[in-house]
Parts: structure tokens; C-alpha cells; sequence
């Protein structure tokens, strides 16, 4: 079927039809590189672009591999020995579908996010990102199966990749989010994959104590990640040029979990803050850069001419949808899925942010 024998009114039904194609593959290619195709399709249908979602996969399928073959069944009894082996990815998929069909996938996602918590890097922060968009979906649209389905594959990838961080010392409380990003320290050496950079966090000493007193309940934890999520958006705008691809994650890792608290009890609520607090401080000291870069020429012009004098900016696209329909014609993956996360977000810097993603970002097409 092509798109224009498909109703491009029916979102429902194309969504369905797309995750139906990506779980005939694995969850990574090229020994680590994530899918990203059923959270970028996501993103896509959501924001009105589903006519295009079709083509998008066709020219992203080539890319993928398929899902590796099963060693041993994952079960209630031997799970633990399974956590973190890649290897393993077929057998935790297959668990999780197995999971979801017997039991309401909330039951599932609830007993299952705190065990899967703790190793919040997995997969560079995808597995929980993908969790993330799967979740959306089922609370905003229809429960069908190929939505429950996605979340079982996004568990499973989350469980075969499941990393911890180390465990680090709280260096002095930080006022808000925006300042904790500001005074996380760097690794030394910010070189290599994400692997051996997340190794050398074990060599510093520590990470801002952000938000410092325990949230009073969980509407306050709630605030707190929304507040982490727009400071780490924001902070894309002047900081993203040093790797454009891997820093969206220190905004989108958090939103992930910021989009699957009404999923989940109260309760999880608080650790769901910290976890996202170390994700978003994680991949900001392994990737980000020693100097901030003005953007005075991507701000609408009034805000430039505030920022200094000598500004000569043109006026840029500030309504939520003209900048997603930026980043959809631009087809990079991550710049889809951070322009989704800055539309959260909502305000004039978060689109400045999503603007300069598109800017540094190389496009699909």
C-alpha cells in the first residue's frame, strides 16, 4: 500500500501498521546503534505527520537488523541472571510479550520500573526513551496490540542493556536544574563511545545535589523532573555543538520518565526523579562542552537585540508546529524526537533549542 492509498486522517491505524514492520526487527544495528524508528515514528504520527511515517520507515528500514535469536526463555525465577546481557534480547522480548498478554500492561510497567530503574543508561538512555513514547500512546490512543507490544519490546531492550551508573557523592545543593546542569563536572576524556565515557564518571567527584530535600509527595517530583526537562532543553541552544546528537538525550532521557509517571504509582515517583537527575547529569558531563555558544542569531529578533546591541538576527519560525514540521522534513531521528520533547516544553527557548537541533544535526535526506 502506498501513502496516497492510505487515509492520512487514520493515525491510528498507520501507527499500528508501522510498529507492526519495526518489530520484525532488532532493537539495535551495528552491535550497538539503537532503532530508533518506532519512537521516531511515534513522534511523526503524533504531531500530524502520519502520511509521511511510511516513507520515513522505508528509507530507515535498510538501516535496521534483524532481532537476534533466542538463547534461554527469560522467566519469574531466572530474570536476575539475564539483566544487562544483550545477548539476551530475544529471550526478554519474548518474556515480555508473554507478560503483557497474561496481565494489564500497567501491572507490568509497575512491577517492573523499579527493577529496570537503577540501570536508566541502558542503551545510551534509549531504553527508557522508548518506553517513554510507548507509554504516551497507550494512554493517549487506543490499547491495541501493537502498541502493547511495543512497550514489551521497549522493556526488553531496556532489561538486555540494563546499565547502572556508579553511584556518586553529592557535591553542594544547586538552586534549580538549569544551575545543577550548569555545574556538572566533565569526564576527562571525551572521547570513545558512551560505554567507556560512562566509566570514567566513577573518576569524579560527584554531581550536584539537585533538587536537594526530598519532594514533598509526588506532584512535587512531578514539577521537578518538568523543570529538569526544560532546563536540559534549553541548555541544547547553547551547548548541543558539541556532540548535537548525543546531548538531546540529556533532555529527552528525562521527558521519557516525565511521560510515564501517570502510568505509575505515586510512589515511584520520587526515585523516577533521582533516576532521571542522573541520566540527564550523566550524559551532559560525558558529552558536553567546556564553553557555551551564543545564540543570539536563532532568537526572535526583539529577545536578540536585548541580548547585545550589536545583534543582527532575523526573525525565526516561534509556533510549535512550523518547527516540528521542520523537523520532520529534516528526517534525522534524534532531531524528531528532540523537537517532540521541545514541544513539551512549549516555550519560545525550547523551539530555539528544537531550531538549533535541526541546524546541527545532518539530515536524513
Amino acid at each position: 500500500m502506498t501513502d496516497t492509498q492510505r487515509n492520512p486522517t487514520d493515525t491510528s491505524g498507520t501507527l499500528d501498521e508501522a510498529l507492526e514492520r519495526i518489530h520484525l526487527s532488532g532493537p539495535e544495528r551495528d552491535g550497538w546503534l539503537s532503532n530508533h524508528a518506532p519512537m521516531a515514528i511515534e513522534a511523526l504520527v503524533r504531531h500530524g505527520h502520519a502520511r509521511v511515517a511510511h516513507r520515513w520507515l522505508d528509507t530507515y528500514r535498510p538501516k535496521l537488523e534483524d532481532m537476534p535469536g533466542s538463547v534461554a526463555p527469560v522467566t519469574a525465577l531466572n530474570w536476575q541472571e539475564a539483566l544487562g546481557d544483550i545477548s539476551r534480547v530475544a529471550d526478554w522480548t519474548a518474556f515480555f510479550e508473554r507478560e503483557t498478554a497474561d496481565r494489564p500492561w500497567r501491572t507490568v510497567l509497575a512491577e517492573w520500573w523499579p527493577r529496570l530503574l537503577p540501570g536508566i543508561a541502558a542503551g545510551a538512555t534509549h531504553g527508557v526513551i522508548r518506553v517513554g513514547h510507548a507509554v504516551r500512546t497507550l494512554l493517549e490512543g487506543e490499547e491495541t496490540a501493537p502498541r502493547v507490544r511495543e512497550l514489551a519490546h521497549a522493556l526488553g531492550y531496556w532489561a538486555a542493556r540494563h546499565q547502572p551508573l556508579p553511584a556518586l557523592e553529592r557535591l553542594a545543593p544547586a538552586p534549580d536544574a538549569a544551575a545543577a546542569l550548569d555545574r556538572v563536572p566533565l569526564i576527562a576524556d571525551q572521547d570513545g563511545g558512551i560505554r567507556s565515557r560512562f566509566e570514567q564518571l566513577t573518576g569524579l567527584t560527584g554531581f550536584p545535589d539537585w533538587p536537594g530535600r526530598a519532594p514533598a509527595g509526588p506532584e512535587a517530583a512531578r514539577a521537578a523532573i518538568e523543570e529538569l526537562v526544560r532546563a536540559a532543553t534549553h541548555r541544547y541552544a547553547t551547548h548541543g555543538h558539541a556532540d548535537p546528537i548525543m546531548l538531546v538525550h540529556a533532555a529527552t532521557a528525562p521527558n521519557a520518565v516525565l511521560r510515564t509517571l501517570p502510568a505509575l504509582p505515586g510512589t515511584l515517583w520520587t526515585p523516577s526523579l533521582h533516576a532521571a537527575w542522573a541520566a540527564s547529569a550523566a550524559v551532559t558531563s560525558a558529552y558536553g562542552p567546556r564553553e557555551a555558544q551564543p545564540v543570539t542569531e536563532h532568537l526572535p529578533t526583539a529577545q536578540a537585540a536585548q541580548a547585545t546591541p550589536a545583534a543582527h538576527a532575523a526573525p525565526v519560525a516561534q509556533h510549535p508546529q512550523e518547527v516540528f514540521e521542520r523537523a520532520a522534513a529534516h528526517g534525522d531521528d534524534h532531531t524528531i524526537k528532540f523537537a517532540d520533547t521541545a514541544l513539551d516544553v512549549g516555550d519560545a527557548a525550547a523551539l530555539v533549542a528544537a531550531g538549533r537541533a535541526i541546524e546541527l544535526n545532518t539530515p536524513a535526506w
